[in-house]
């Protein structure tokens, strides 16, 4: 298998990583959390990219490029950990182009494709405990017209998103909707969150939808497996960043004289560290990569990959902070909200505990070595 990037995304890489290093620095970053953890401006200049695009159809306005493209791109954003949550314009782009009719796709992927609107996904309930089929979301049908009632928690920019893809009880049946927030019935709740991004509490009173199909259980797992590949990506990106800047740190700071970086000890902590960002790597290359199997083993890898990324995220950046000492927990030092956001990588779309449980349900006698 060849895992070399065509000379088309190392060209989407060097943009990417351009406008990170120009456009989005530490500075640029406090000002986002400072005015609220998310930006417009700066989620337009995404979408001018071509970004929010990159996985719609060509025929609704998008690019029409592949999981690995977003990969990449999502791995440049981690190295920023830039806020504004482009992750979710693959997921919701997945759930409308894949799942929904034509009448939908026709409405809402060009301007998700041109960055006029952010569309997110709503899903997260108090109950669920990261089980898709626990929902206790309801939707009504009168005619034609569909109406929801539901709460949903931590909704990535809630409060700012345009419109939102949630899932609900239709007739006994999970089902998929979209409900745009301008709508009669919808209120929301803004908040930050521990990585200084932005998310809301989104509360649905008799909301008018617009059905995205009934298959909602099926929609929603391929939703959720996008998500769970951009989030390792991201984590991939920001955990080589925070090694980076780990690195540089101990060939400068001094201890008896020396830098710390000649100690042995240390050096074989950072070796640690760079095994287990390149573990992570791969496994994220292995659920990108597995994003368009049928369902059964796309679900397998991306738990799979995600039991590694989460076993990666925490130890690199409780060990950056470690190896930075007291000034690895301070918020005018850059490595902290790297920590931060690591932690809450672990937890986004599943923690590891859960789908090392996913992981073990799912196993075969023969654990897929031999036939």
């Amino acid at each position: 298998m060849d895992f070399n990037f065509s000379d088309d995304q190392q060209a989407l890489r060097d943009a990417v990583a351009k406008w990170v290093e120009k456009g989005y620095d530490f500075e640029r970053r406090k000002a986002v959390v400072a005015a609220g953890g998310f930006d417009r401006g700066v989620y337009n200049e995404l979408a001018e990219l071509g970004l929010t695009g990159l996985t719609v159809s060509e025929d609704h306005g998008g690019l029409g490029l592949g999981p690995v493209d977003a990969m990449v791109v999502l791995e440049e954003l981690g190295r920023g950990i830039v806020l504004e949550p482009l992750v979710q314009a693959y997921v919701s782009s997945a759930a409308l182009g894949g799942f929904g009719g034509d009448a939908v796709k026709t409405a809402w992927l060009p301007k998700i494709a041109s960055g006029e609107a952010l569309v997110v996904l709503a899903h997260q309930e108090r109950k669920a405990r990261y089980r898709l089929d626990v929902c206790e979301a309801k939707a009504t049908q009168v005619g034609a017209e569909y109406k929801v009632s539901a709460l949903k928690n931590i909704v990535p920019a809630g409060d700012q998103a345009d419109a939102y893809v949630v899932p609900a009880q239709l007739d006994g049946q999970l089902a998929l909707f979209l409900v745009e927030r301008s709508a009669q019935g919808v209120s929301t709740r803004g908040y930050l969150t521990q990585d200084e991004s932005r998310a809301a509490d989104l509360l649905l009173e008799n909301a008018p939808a617009t059905l995205i199909t009934t298959d909602g259980l099926a929609a929603l797992s391929c939703a959720v497996d996008v998500g769970i590949a951009g989030v390792s990506a991201y984590g991939v990106g920001a955990m080589e960043q925070l090694l980076r800047m780990t690195t540089e740190y101990m060939n400068q700071r001094k201890q008896f004289g020396v830098v710390i970086a000649s100690f042995q000890a240390l050096r074989h902590r950072v070796a640690d560290m760079k095994m287990q960002l390149e573990l992570a790597r791969s496994m994220s290359y292995y659920g990108t990569l597995r994003l368009g199997a049928p369902e059964a083993e796309r679900r397998q890898a991306l738990s799979r990959a995600k039991v590694q990324l989460g076993q990666s995220l925490r130890f690199v950046g409780q060990q950056a902070v470690q190896l930075h000492g007291g000034i690895g927990v301070t918020d005018e030092y850059a490595g902290s909200h790297y920590f931060k956001t690591l932690t809450q990588l672990e937890m986004t779309y599943g923690d590891t505990m859960y789908h090392l449980g996913q992981v073990s349900e799912r196993m075969q006698p023969t654990a897929g070595v031999f036939a």
